[in-house]
């Protein structure tokens, strides 16, 4: 894990990984020399928000090079399929939307 402090002093974030894990419930992890890291405020909680948004927000002024929304699809579970070969993980690029200044309440 990674404190959000902590990332500002880091030279480049290749990935921020923003993960759907439920209705709109988002929480976040970064890649860094190729290893993910779950982000945490300066208390060492996990960062999570029901907004998008709001935790694009928290890395506009950060060296970002990419930012997806990462899904995983617990439908075949629900069908009652048979594990899969592969993952069904989803990712989906989202763009710098120039927010300004982040929230400072995160839920």
């Amino acid at each position: 894990m990674i404190t959000i402090k902590q990332l500002r002093a880091v030279p480049i974030i290749s990935k921020v990984i923003i993960h759907s894990l439920d209705m709109s419930l988002y929480q976040v992890s970064v890649l860094l020399d190729g290893a993910e890291h779950y982000v945490t405020d300066d208390k060492g909680v996990l960062l999570r928000s029901f907004k998008i948004l709001e935790l694009q927000a928290l890395f506009e002024s950060l060296p970002v090079e990419q930012m997806v929304l990462r899904q995983q699809s617990a439908y075949d579970e629900m069908i009652n399929q048979p594990m899969r070969q592969g993952s069904n993980m989803l990712e989906v690029p989202l763009g710098n939307n120039r927010l300004g200044s982040a929230p400072q309440i995160l839920h």
